[in-house]
């Protein structure tokens, strides 16, 4: 699949942040399962990390 053109973004422009929030959610998950104390922690920040971007895109594309 080609970028229309003009569009000015490769395809790797365009997940480049979907493949950021997929491996940070993974990260999260895994840091879950693997153990308890510091790896709760761990895990809690990986997957509070997307959730937060996704609200503050949603909140930064409504202005």
């Amino acid at each position: 699949m080609k970028p229309k053109p003009g569009s000015g973004r490769s395809i790797a422009a365009i997940f480049a942040m979907p493949t950021l929030l997929a491996c940070l959610s993974l990260a999260g998950l895994i840091a879950a399962l693997v153990g308890n104390d510091i790896w709760d922690v761990l895990s809690w920040f990986a997957l509070a990390g997307p959730v937060a971007i996704v609200i503050w895109a949603i909140l930064a594309r409504r202005r």
